[in-house]
């Protein structure tokens, strides 16, 4: 795409929204991140709201991710990010009816690919079949696709590398991004966009949550 890839920080720990969302972000509002996000789960739809609204004030573009395995699930998940003003839809099954969904309310959908399972989510399913998917998806009018590269059970490396090239939209690798090894894979892949949630809470890449977010911003401009 040009530019570097660009971190979504994600409020999120084992694929779970942090019950202090709110306060971290205010803490790290005026970070280098400019993509923010969370996932549908288990924050009441009330918090979410307000959180997405703060964000959206301080001049963010914001993401909620879905990890659900059913159409009713999903679309739930969908109707809440609408519900929240969200910019962006990552995760769900793919479904027609979540695609039509999100193309009536204006909301960039980015579904997963492969075969999706657990919370956290493991990824399985061959890398040729993932990019079919990927590219019938992109056919039938979705913004992009949310890849799930560091989860999948086979060769992630190899996975993350061939589905960006072989997929003539926006990526983004999300999940287990918890290295500097994994950001220079990230740079070389150039996909449009990765997540780091987990990681941050784990302190990975050492300092405060704000002073985590700068480094991992920082690095991936250089």
């Amino acid at each position: 795409m040009g530019n570097a890839p660009e971190l979504i920080v994600m409020l999120t720990h084992n694929d779970l929204t942090v019950h202090n969302a709110y306060e971290i972000f205010d803490q790290c509002k005026n970070s280098k991140a400019k993509f923010w996000g969370f996932k549908e789960e288990p924050l009441p739809l009330e918090q979410m709201q307000k959180l997405f609204s703060f964000m959206k004030r301080c001049g963010k573009t914001t993401f909620l991710e879905v990890v659900a395995y059913t159409e009713k699930e999903c679309l739930e998940g969908a109707k809440k990010a609408v519900a929240c003003n969200c910019d962006f839809l990552l995760g769900t099954i793919f479904s027609d009816a979540i695609n039509n969904f999100c193309k009536d309310n204006h909301l960039k959908y980015l579904p997963f690919v492969g075969k999706i399972s657990e919370r956290p989510s493991i990824l399985e399913g061959s890398i040729k079949d993932m990019i079919q998917e990927a590219n019938a998806y992109i056919a039938k009018g979705v913004y992009g696709i949310d890849l799930l590269g560091y989860r999948y059970t086979g060769d992630a490396t190899r996975l993350n590398r061939e589905f960006v090239a072989g997929v003539n939209a926006p990526v983004c690798i999300a999940g287990s991004v918890n290295s500097y090894e994994r950001l220079d894979e990230i740079k070389s892949v150039a996909p449009w966009t990765f997540t780091i949630g987990g990681a941050f809470f784990e302190n990975k890449f050492e300092g405060t949550m704000k002073e985590q977010i700068d480094k991992v911003c920082e690095y991936m401009n250089k």
